[in-house]
């Protein structure tokens, strides 16, 4: 029996960085097009808004480019308003301490923070208009599988497996169309962006 000591590994669990990961919320003064962008992206992406925020927070690069455009970003006035959003505490003091060192509003930099998925929103859009294109293009194939179908019944009988077979095959399909339906529909909300 080998009666040498364990080596112990140290303890990465962090109370610390655990509290740091706590919800907390927070109020911005936002355009309503800034709340749509956030709002889209986490519903399309099946993302939380809360950890949409971390990422873009969190990415040192990305918040370095964002308060150097701060600077020289002016807001528009208008069609802004309220929106409290969730936040992990450490997102928050992140957002704090570059306020403070950039002598900026808050509500500035989670503007542009959330315009850096403005990519993320034209690739979803362009998706979800192909998406569309792919449906239609379904729905005619389907008609090409009707007539096919009703050939095979008038050939070999509606019972004949190979009749069932074409049958399983085109009901897995029409499946597949309405799911494609239900993603298409969910995503409709792409549409309102230029």
């Amino acid at each position: 029996m080998n009666n040498s000591k364990i080596k112990e590994e140290p303890n990465d669990f962090s109370l610390d960085a655990l509290k740091g990961m706590q919800s907390v919320r927070a109020t911005f003064t936002l355009p309503k097009n800034t709340i749509n962008v956030i709002t889209t992206v986490a519903s399309q992406l099946g993302v939380k808004q809360k950890s949409i925020f971390d990422h873009l927070v969190e990415n040192e690069n990305i918040f370095n480019r964002i308060a150097d455009e701060a600077q020289a970003y002016q807001p528009e006035k208008d069609h802004r308003r309220q929106k409290t959003f969730v936040l992990s505490k450490n997102c928050l003091s992140t957002l704090d301490t570059f306020a403070r060192e950039y002598k900026l509003p808050r509500d500035v930099l989670v503007e542009l923070s959330i315009r850096q998925l403005d990519p993320v929103i034209a690739r979803e859009k362009e998706k979800h208009e192909n998406r569309k294109i792919l449906l239609k293009e379904m729905e005619n194939f389907r008609q090409v599988q009707k007539r096919l179908l009703d050939k095979a019944r008038y050939l070999v009988g509606g019972d004949d497996d190979t009749v069932q077979k074409l049958e399983g095959v085109f009901t897995q399909y029409d499946r597949n169309i309405e799911e494609l339906k239900v993603v298409i529909e969910k995503g409709r909300t792409m549409e309102q962006f230029q």
